[in-house]
């Protein structure tokens, strides 16, 4: 094994035990974080002409939008937010798309702020005595 595989080994364990000891609101974190990471990828591929990696990274950052912060959603408790959120997760799943198909680094960039604003948003929310009965909004 080569360091570059050791060292990605060692990153998914990592990211293991923080999904295992984590509670509801530091996993959309998490969610948001893992997005944003994809974004960048999917950046960084496009610049490099590298189609086959940017599409792999747009299709993870797709993923963790529609099966994981949509798919957490509670539309009984969340209400009217949830409802909002859904169409917003909605909107940038087909920014990606768009950014994938068009190669365009624009919606790529709006589809990050997007999500940065919601995730600043939950990251605030993490000193509120209102956070845990949100995480499942």
């Amino acid at each position: 094994m080569n360091s570059r595989q050791g060292a990605g080994a060692y990153a998914r364990v990592g990211v293991e035990s923080a999904v295992m000891s984590a509670d509801p609101h530091q996993l959309i974190v998490m969610l948001f974080d893992g997005a944003q990471a994809a974004i960048g990828s999917a950046r960084l591929h496009m610049q490099d002409g590298n189609r086959s990696a940017k599409g792999l990274a747009i299709s993870k950052a797709i993923d963790i939008v529609n099966n994981g912060l949509a798919a957490a959603l509670d539309h009984e408790r969340g209400g009217e937010i949830a409802e909002n959120l859904t169409q917003l997760y909605d909107y940038v799943a087909r920014l990606l798309v768009q950014a994938n198909l068009r190669d365009d680094v624009n919606q790529l960039d709006l589809a990050a702020s997007l999500l940065d604003n919601i995730g600043s948003g939950w990251r605030e929310l993490r000193h509120s005595p209102a956070a845990s009965s949100l995480a499942g909004v």
